[in-house]
């Protein structure tokens, strides 16, 4: 569980970072792009993944996938946002762990013991209750955040297969959709460029290539986490989704001074109640 604890403070600070880049009225879109070009560099001057390896053993398929899902689901998110409120947004992203947990049963066999089905239904309570406030938009589209919501869900599961996939090691695996993210999203920003004549700025750059430090710790301890936790994937899934809400509710309460009713206090206690009781379920 150390490497679940751990993607969780690098996914709540990556929050925290753009939601500080937001105050500063930096390019979002700029941020992400160049976040990946330091993730990449961090991959292989940190673990000098080996890339002598043999094109028909590379899953092509599972790493165009991620490398076209991670800047797209992170740019829908920030769009999200922005157009129907971080409230709808947050709910859509925490929902999304229903399509890893039906994966883990369907996909890759996970059996349920009643102890972690009770963690997961007092896990989802606590997303409702945490999550219980009112929405800065008046906006009723759900396009955003229910595509926020399926591009997250499958995330997840496509980075559980890179956990398990064998033919090299998880670190080139991650070197490699790195790269493909990198490259994806500096072509969206080289037509933004060009169409929408959209200024590069420095500080952008700068901003990017300090969050790629915390989106390479959160995506690598994720990776860790399932291959750490193999045979329990949805320990992986709900872990993360619980350990997000109790920090990053923390961080909006200690950080930014945000408002919290007394269900959302409520919902935070479920969700601890929630890590013990999959925790425990883990031990038996």
């Amino acid at each position: 569980m150390w490497f679940v604890i751990l993607s969780v403070i690098c996914s709540v600070s990556v929050g925290i970072f753009l939601k500080v880049a937001k105050r500063f009225q930096l390019n979002v879109f700029q941020i992400i792009t160049f976040n990946y070009f330091s993730a990449l560099l961090l991959t292989y001057f940190t673990y000098q993944p080996n890339l002598a390896i043999e094109q028909k053993s590379v899953p092509y398929s599972l790493f165009i996938s991620l490398a076209f899902l991670l800047p797209v689901v992170f740019f829908i998110q920030a769009k999200s946002i922005k157009l129907t409120g971080i409230v709808k947004t947050d709910i859509a992203q925490r929902l999304s762990l229903f399509i890893p947990l039906i994966a883990s049963y369907y996909l890759f066999n996970e059996t349920f013991s009643s102890l972690k089905i009770i963690g997961f239904v007092v896990g989802f309570s606590a997303i409702f209750f945490t999550l219980n406030k009112k929405s800065e938009s008046k906006s009723n589209n759900w396009v955003y955040p229910l595509l926020v919501l399926f591009g997250f869900g499958i995330i997840d599961i496509l980075f559980k297969k890179v956990a398990v996939f064998k033919a090299f090691s998880f670190t080139t695996s991650l070197f490699l959709i790195f790269c493909g993210a990198f490259i994806v999203s500096i072509l969206f920003l080289i037509g933004k460029i060009i169409v929408q004549k959209e200024k590069l700025g420095m500080k952008n750059v700068l901003w990017g290539l300090a969050l790629g430090i915390l989106n390479f710790g959160n995506i690598l301890f994720y990776l860790k986490a399932h291959k750490a936790l193999a045979e329990n994937p949805s320990t992986v899934f709900a872990g993360m989704n619980m350990g997000v809400i109790i920090l990053g509710s923390l961080a909006g309460i200690l950080l930014f001074k945000e408002k919290m009713t007394k269900w959302n206090y409520f919902g935070i206690i479920l969700a601890i109640i929630s890590i013990i009781i999959i925790t425990l379920s883990q031990l038996k």
